[in-house]
């Protein structure tokens, strides 16, 4: 959703409160593509700075339907996102984007909310995601979910370094 920033910097000390839908189906980042389990609208509040200087403080709670990082069960990962960014209108769009290190959710006098809430998503995106601590993953053979029960699968962990040494053995061996 886009919202105009026009009326709100031709006002000094002008304050606005908007609730803005996150119009995006699906955040898509690095590849990957996360369904919305629910998303709220997110809570704006726009203030004139003066000086052509804004401050946009937000926050929104959602969540994202997201895969163990070992087993590959389907999680919901709720957020909590606060965010808080001044914008200086003095600047470049280049020289915001630098000093900001915003991905230009300000585009000309428009604030682009999916924008800014993907950068805020990114950053509050966990590395890894497990269903429980002691979760034990997925079979490297046969693909079985070891939490639900286990397979007959060697589980043998060969060192690699030792190849050399283990095919003189097998080609040696008595009978």
């Amino acid at each position: 959703m886009l919202i105009s920033l026009s009326e709100i910097m031709n006002t000094k000390d002008k304050v606005e409160q908007i609730f803005a839908p996150i119009e995006m189906e699906k955040f898509i980042f690095d590849g990957e593509s996360y369904e919305f389990a629910w998303k709220d609208p997110v809570s704006l509040t726009i203030t004139n700075l003066g000086n052509k200087e804004l401050l946009i403080e937000g926050s929104v709670k959602l969540s994202l339907i997201i895969f163990c990082s070992r087993c590959l069960k389907k999680l919901e990962y709720s957020m909590d996102i606060d965010l808080c960014k001044e914008i200086d209108f003095k600047r470049t769009e280049e020289e915001r984007a630098e000093d900001l290190d915003e991905a230009n959710y300000i585009i000309g006098y428009n604030l682009d909310v999916d924008i800014l809430i993907k950068g805020e998503i990114i950053i509050a995106l966990p590395m890894r995601l497990l269903c429980s601590d002691d979760c034990k993953g997925i079979c490297m053979h046969c693909g079985t979910n070891l939490n639900e029960g286990s397979c007959d699968c060697d589980n043998t962990v060969l060192d690699p370094r030792m190849s050399a040494i283990r095919d003189i053995f097998n080609n040696f061996k008595e009978v």
